[in-house]
């Protein structure tokens, strides 16, 4: 059975939590969400497991059911198409404050209890230790190892979960008073500790870059206040409806299909900040400022993503990353699309008529058709969630306990949308003069030669094109592909059919017999995005023997060292573990070690020289002050060359020291590719941007 779950909320006994977060508003909440076993929070708390005892009765193993006098008025207030069953697991979260290894702790664990007799052992031996009674998730002076010794004995299927484990101020990792690892904190008992809590600010795959996180299962919850928030995060599985099931799932990983998630630049803690003086940065920009905040001087609050990188031993794009669906809640999305607050009247309408005629949330986000949506007649939710499955976002990310946004739209788009038809139309610049194509300044307007002119979108100006190249497509579209000039940029918003356009106007040129597909090169940022223009290219084209070179920047410059090397393939791509430990080398033959930068600084500064095109003969002021750089700069690339292996940036940075050091390559180069596509052109870093110039 598939089902979703989310084990980690409150009641209406923990502070800062909605007054109605009951057992009845819990139960209609899970329904409304698509959610079918819910925690019940809160067990330690005296009042609230009187009421568990109350209102709950036994049902499949280790879940409970709300008695049917209590169900039966809240069932008459739930949309049929959200009915479902409701099963709750018995939960709490403590809050443990301790000292040590000479450190003052703090970190939150959820207790998950199989029934009603085991909890109330528990709180007695926690009653005694410290006072359970003034809040849901009370704060104890005990150490997280003895807590856990003290689950594990109320019940031999008692168990403890480290709760939102990167949060800076209370969790098992945080940067604030966390530990570097799960022995450090639970000790020999650490094989106990089979699943983690992931939290609002991080999702799976950053939580695999950390590789002592490989032995536990990756959980995610909502620490839901209200019930309005239930379901932010959840889980899902695929067992039969049990404790024991669930249970299993998460011990082994059998049954367990991953988690529905935040995204994580919405959780209030994912960037480091100081949220008193408006400041949010990066890690990158952090560690410029050693942790500082450069407005008042004092610390800054160091978020997930920092303390992620900083125990993380693998890249990113090594991450075995396990399933997870990012999405975003729908009172957040029709609030943007509505452009008023998420409990104001228009959106609680609304989300009404969304649940009535759709089903639930869940349901409504993930699996719903697109074309059932539209029935609903609640406009640009279609084109919203569409947006949203396609991972079609902004983000900006949350710091210092002010959450982070996640939109689907530009915010001048949403009018627009809503009076046309289409979205925008693209807009054409063109140049005979210049061999300098425009720039584009990321989320900025247009920085371009004065000389350039925007070309009118009228039907008479467009040439008659075979049908089969223009078949589908807009009048700005077809002008675009049609455009007879050598530069031209294409600007228009999300989801307007740029890349559709790019493939067009290649498979024109080669139509006409302008050129043909080995004189021309189309670059993308993903290897997704390169097989999908690869595939667009393939359906277009007649001539399929000629297709373009289509490849990522890095795919690029591989080729073409290939090309020009015939011993490059024997050269090693590190991946970041291994850079690690070829820069830990080069910094040892360094003299005088002890005063060199750390090895953190080091990597940071050597990828930015490569992105600046900098070699450790260059001037790297641009990069950093820093008096002993260029020493560890220089030491680290003739590491690399001595044991014939290239870092990631180093690929694009080797094919431009080739193009400029041998201007006869470059030019063989330019001849056989006179026509250059780049897709998403205004992410384009400097090095990327000097490959394309050269």
């Amino acid at each position: 059975m598939k089902y979703v779950a989310d084990f980690h909320i409150h009641s209406h006994y923990s502070r800062a939590t909605a007054k109605n977060l009951d057992l009845e508003h819990i139960y209609q909440a899970a329904q409304i969400k698509g959610i079918t076993v819910v925690g019940t929070g809160d067990f330690t708390h005296p009042g609230w497991i009187s009421e568990i005892s109350e209102k709950l009765e036994p049902a499949e193993n280790g879940l409970y059911a709300l008695k049917s006098e209590f169900a039966k008025p809240v069932d008459a207030k739930i949309p049929p198409l959200c009915k479902g069953p409701v099963r709750f697991i018995l939960t709490s979260e403590i809050s443990s404050i301790y000292k040590k290894n000479d450190r003052t702790r703090k970190n939150h664990n959820l207790l998950f209890m199989p029934d009603i007799d085991s909890v109330q052992a528990l709180n007695a031996r926690l009653d005694s230790i410290g006072n359970i009674h003034s809040d849901g998730r009370p704060i104890l002076g005990l150490d997280a190892y003895h807590l856990l010794d003290m689950t594990l004995n109320a019940h031999e299927k008692g168990f403890l979960v480290p709760a939102h484990i990167w949060t800076p101020w209370f969790s098992l990792l945080g940067s604030k008073s966390g530990f570097d690892s799960m022995e450090e904190c639970f000790e020999d008992l650490t094989p106990y500790i089979f699943a983690v809590e992931t939290g609002l600010s991080s999702d799976p795959s950053m939580n695999r870059r950390v590789s002592f996180l490989d032995q536990v299962t990756l959980i995610s919850n909502s620490d839901a206040h209200s019930p309005d928030k239930l379901g932010r995060e959840a889980n899902l599985f695929d067992t039969d409806l049990s404790y024991d099931g669930m249970l299993h799932a998460m011990k082994t990983g059998e049954g367990f299909n991953g988690t529905i998630e935040f995204y994580p630049e919405e959780g209030k803690y994912h960037l480091d900040g100081h949220r008193k003086c408006d400041t949010r940065m990066t890690p990158e920009e952090s560690l410029k400022h050693d942790g500082i905040c450069p407005h008042c001087g004092k610390p800054l609050t160091l978020g997930v993503l920092y303390r992620v990188n900083a125990l993380a031993d693998r890249m990113e794009k090594d991450v075995d990353s396990p399933p997870f669906i990012s999405l975003i809640p729908l009172k957040e999305m029709l609030s943007e699309i509505m452009q008023k607050g998420p409990q104001t009247k228009t959106v609680t309408a609304q989300y009404q008529t969304a649940i009535n005629t759709l089903g639930s949330e869940f349901y409504i986000l993930k699996d719903c058709p697109l074309e059932t949506i539209k029935t609903s007649n609640i406009p640009l939710l279609s084109l919203a969630i569409e947006r949203l499955r396609a991972g079609n976002v902004h983000l900006s990310g949350g710091y210092d306990g002010e959450f982070g946004t996640v939109k689907v739209f530009e915010p001048s788009e949403i009018d627009a949308l809503k009076g046309q038809k289409s979205l925008f139309k693209a807009r054409v610049r063109s140049s005979k003069k210049t061999t300098q194509p425009p720039i584009i300044a990321k989320n900025s307007s247009y920085i371009t030669p004065s000389h350039h002119k925007i070309l009118q979108n009228k039907k008479d100006s467009t040439p008659s094109l075979p049908k089969d190249n223009i078949s589908g497509l807009n009048t700005a579209q077809q002008e675009a592909v049609q455009f007879e000039d050598r530069h031209l940029m294409i600007m228009a918003g999300p989801g307007t059919g740029k890349t559709r356009t790019l493939t067009h106007r290649m498979a024109s040129l080669m139509d006409k017999n302008i050129t043909t597909g080995d004189h021309i090169i189309a670059v993308t940022f993903t290897h997704k995005a390169a097989e999908e223009m690869k595939d667009r290219l393939k359906q277009l084209c007649k001539q399929t023997l000629s297709l373009p070179l289509v490849a990522t920047f890095h795919a690029l410059c591989l080729h073409i060292l290939e090309q020009e090397h015939s011993d490059i393939k024997t050269i090693r791509i590190l991946n970041e573990t291994e850079q690690d430990v070829c820069l830990s080398y080069a910094m040892k033959n360094c003299p005088n070690v002890k005063t060199l930068p750390s090895k953190k600084h080091c990597k940071k500064w050597i990828e930015s020289a490569r992105q600046k095109c900098l070699s450790p003969h260059d001037d790297l002021t641009p990069v950093t002050q820093h008096s002993r750089f260029s020493e560890v700069y220089l030491s680290y690339v003739n590491f690399l060359k001595q044991h014939q292996a290239l870092d990631f940036e180093g690929i694009i940075f080797q094919t431009i020291q080739l193009f400029r050091h041998q201007p006869e390559i470059n030019a063989r180069w330019r001849q056989q590719f006179p026509y250059i596509f780049v897709d998403e052109y205004q992410d384009v870093n400097f090095s990327q941007y000097t490959l394309i110039r050269l």
